[in-house]
């Protein structure tokens, strides 16, 4: 049940937002130089690599880290980069992951390829063998202002009490902090 519905709300979402998808797109090559998509190496469910598509926010030839260790985030962002991060807008493309079936609408946050220390804690808990999501119960819960264990005990704690109800929770608390711009560093 939960991957038709995520097919079925990422084929609507992905209608409705087409227009903006195609003005952020523009805006993105507007303002600077480079590909409008970021591909990411992100870990997915069985901590398998898939590749995950942003808005790019960051120039090009910035480090693929986490932004919290990159020493002047700031100094890395494009013209546009923060009101996209800040929007989330950066994230829309990832509709296409969800379209794909390497994510859902609602799990753990994908890692990044190389941030060994949450793929470790999340494999300990077994939280691997979720499909990562767009959004979840982290986000939802203090977003990037959570250090990496507080984040998986907070996906543990999804692991655990997951449901199509939970679900709908989060994504409708995610809608909340996303318009609040809660929680956003960069």
């Amino acid at each position: 049940m939960k991957r038709t519905f995520d097919l079925l709300l990422a084929i609507v979402a992905g209608l409705i937002l087409l227009l903006p998808l195609a003005a952020v797109a523009l805006a993105i090559r507007l303002t600077s130089p480079g590909p409008v998509l970021y591909w990411s190496d992100r870990i997915g469910r069985g901590n398998h690599i898939f590749r995950m598509p942003k808005f790019r926010s960051m120039r090009v030839g910035t480090p693929a880290v986490a932004t919290h260790l990159l020493a002047n985030p700031e100094a890395h962002l494009t013209p546009i980069g923060s009101f996209l991060r800040k929007s989330s807008l950066d994230e829309l493309p990832q509709l296409w992951s969800i379209f794909n079936g390497d994510m859902s609408f609602v799990g753990p946050r994908p890692a990044l390829f190389n941030q060994d220390d949450l793929i470790a804690l999340r494999t300990e808990q077994g939280i691997h063998e979720l499909v990562p999501g767009l959004t979840g119960w982290a986000q939802v819960n203090g977003r990037d202002d959570l250090p990496i264990p507080d984040k998986v005990k907070l996906d543990a704690e999804y692991l655990r009490s997951r449901s199509f109800l939970l679900d709908l929770k989060i994504l409708w608390l995610t809608a909340a902090k996303v318009l609040a711009r809660d929680g956003v560093s960069h």
